[in-house]
């Protein structure tokens, strides 16, 4: 789109089917990796990225010919095809319907990268469920849990 100039930073959060702990470290790398590529063959620009176990991380300069929901759908369905077709797992895979998606400022961008980037370390104190919820007071996003997360015993 030519004369069109945006600066849209977008934390990107969800989780996998049945928050069941399914991205190994051995699986980590390679689903990083790929999602990154979806987001790069979309126009966007990955800037940290963070494959949890059970749900994940994605920090992008989003590209605006795209909408967040598409992208969103994107990066699920087709990395959820590539560890299928793959067979990366002894069973199938699947992300849990829905995401959170929050904007941030050029000059938190440091502060989410090293927020996205200890991901491991910062759920040794905190569950992702806590963690969930404390964006969405922080960010004062109205909410019924009934339709949040599929939520295990953590």
């Amino acid at each position: 789109m030519p004369n069109t100039y945006t600066q849209l930073y977008i934390h990107l959060v969800f989780a996998v089917k049945g928050r069941e702990n399914k991205i190994s470290s051995s699986l980590k790398e390679r689903v990083e990796q790929y999602l990154c590529g979806i987001a790069r063959q979309n126009k966007h620009k990955p800037l940290a990225i963070y494959c949890m176990p059970n749900h994940l991380h994605f920090l992008v300069g989003l590209n605006p010919s795209q909408s967040i929901s598409d992208l969103v759908r994107d990066l699920k369905s087709n990395s959820s095809k590539f560890i299928n077709e793959n067979k990366l797992l002894n069973t199938k895979f699947a992300w849990q319907e829905g995401f959170g998606a929050f904007s941030h400022s050029r000059e938190q961008l440091s502060n989410v990268i090293q927020y996205i980037m200890n991901q491991h370390e910062h759920h040794k104190k905190l569950t992702f469920k806590d963690e969930y919820f404390a964006f969405l007071k922080k960010y004062e996003i109205e909410f019924d849990e009934k339709y949040l997360f599929e939520w295990n015993e953590e």
